[in-house]
């Protein structure tokens, strides 16, 4: 999957504004200052195309960017961040919970765990939402430049086995948003998901429209 254009279209705080033009969508999932903003930047090969924030936790909006006029790329805020008030972490769970639960477009969660760390219980906690509502995900380790080679081989094992029990992940991923290294796999494994999307989308509606 080659990325030719990038827009951003909409930040969403309300999900009466989500698109409905019913294109498959890819959520990137993680936790504040997991290096979300990086992975999409170097991705989506745009400096600057999601924003870093300098204060953990700020985003509240769950960012639209349309990706070669096919698909959306969602930027989810980040979680965690211990100085947001209670009331807006309340807030922020019962938007991702109803978009999760409702949001039929949703081709492939991109859950991303620094690699130097592996999984927190708050992510476990943001794969067990994903598995619940039957949305197929994978794991991303970012920041593995920062691990060494055979450490990292380690760590992704030992994930892959400890992640066992979630039925909808379907692979874990080092990803190094400095060298770029998971990149092509990154793609690879969403242009895969897209597709079948497509495919099951169509084999889903087609009757409804011919009835």
């Amino acid at each position: 999957m080659k990325i030719v254009t990038v827009d951003f279209v909409v930040g969403v705080a309300n999900l009466k504004q989500l698109p409905k033009d019913n294109l498959p969508e890819i959520v990137f999932i993680g936790r504040s200052n997991v290096g979300k903003s990086s992975l999409l930047n170097k991705l989506c090969n745009r400096k600057g195309l999601a924003r870093i924030s300098s204060t953990p936790g700020k985003t509240r909006e769950l960012n639209y960017y349309l990706v070669n006029k096919e698909m959306y790329f969602i930027d989810l805020p980040g979680y965690g961040y211990a100085k947001v008030a209670e009331q807006v972490k309340a807030g922020w769970t019962s938007l991702i919970e109803t978009f999760f639960h409702d949001r039929k477009q949703i081709a492939l969660g991109v859950q991303i765990v620094d690699a130097r760390l592996g999984p927190t219980e708050l992510d476990t906690t943001m794969m067990g939402w994903l598995d619940f509502y039957k949305v197929p995900f994978m794991l991303v380790l970012t920041k593995a430049d920062k691990i060494p080679f055979n450490k990292l081989q380690l760590q992704i094992k030992g994930v892959q086995e400890s992640l066992g029990k979630y039925k909808y992940l379907s692979a874990v991923l080092p990803f190094s948003a400095v060298t770029g290294d998971g990149r092509f796999d990154l793609l690879k494994t969403v242009e895969s998901f897209v597709n079948r999307k497509e495919i099951s989308s169509s084999k889903h509606y087609m009757p409804s429209a011919v009835a």
